[in-house]
């Protein structure tokens, strides 16, 4: 198995990402990941299925396919827990969902701050802060990026979790992390495909020892269903991939 160096831990270099996996499938798709092989999940709890996808993973170390040490799983901080005081918690509520004593990594999902939304009151919050609203909209919370940091940084030193890192950042706000980081991040989570390459970004990670996890790898497909991207936002239909795979049958 491909691994990556990620803050010294090996990262399997090849992970399943739960985007958008149908609540009611999750668990048996991580679960079938798992036997043939897939050792790394990303989650997040904006997807709103870690409940499932630690059913998966449970149901996977029951059937002996693997044990918790041989299993990474990433999962990300949500814009509305920002908040010195909320991080720990959405952590911890993260951790419970999946059924786990620690993550292997956690992520700043964006450089967003959101209004806090109780867990009684909507999980996951999602981007809107009264999806009833007249006017529905996103309500920015005031919160520097320093402080959610600093936060995601007392999760290392209480254990639960091992390595800490950012989602969705330029090289400006990662200069910027890097001035003030007592922990520097493990890891930069972008979009990267042959139609957006992200190259100067991947080297201002390289050049600060950051490992970098691509999303959306094979292309922006995920973006269609939501108006943001088209039918060809893919590497699976473009011309030098379709004539590799009948090259190689």
């Amino acid at each position: 198995m491909t691994v990556i160096k990620v803050g010294g831990s090996d990262m399997p270099a090849v992970g399943l990402g739960t985007w958008k996996i149908d609540r009611a499938d999750t668990a048996n798709v991580v679960e079938s990941a798992l036997q043939i092989g897939y050792r790394h999940i990303d989650s997040a709890a904006d997807y709103g299925n870690e409940k499932e996808t630690g059913d998966g993973i449970r149901n996977a170390i029951a059937a002996g396919h693997l044990q918790r040490d041989d299993l990474w799983v990433t999962s990300k901080l949500w814009n509305t827990y920002h908040r010195r005081e909320h991080v720990r918690a959405a952590c911890e509520r993260t951790l419970s969902d999946l059924g786990l004593d620690y993550l292997d990594l956690y992520l700043i999902h964006f450089p967003i701050a959101l209004q806090y939304v109780p867990f009684d009151a909507r999980y996951p919050a999602e981007w809107i802060a009264d999806p009833d609203a007249a006017e529905p909209a996103m309500q920015l919370d005031n919160v520097p990026l320093h402080e959610t940091w600093h936060a995601m940084e007392t999760l290392v030193e209480a254990g639960l979790v091992r390595q800490i890192g950012v989602c969705n950042y330029n090289s400006g706000l990662l200069h910027d992390l890097m001035a003030y980081a007592n922990i520097p991040p493990a890891m930069l989570q972008v979009e990267s495909h042959p139609f957006l390459t992200q190259e100067r970004l991947l080297r201002t990670a390289n050049d600060y020892q950051i490992a970098v996890t691509a999303f959306s790898p094979q292309g922006a497909l995920s973006y269609v269903s939501l108006g943001m991207a088209n039918a060809g936002a893919t590497v699976l239909t473009a011309a030098p991939v379709v004539a590799a795979a009948q090259r190689l049958d």
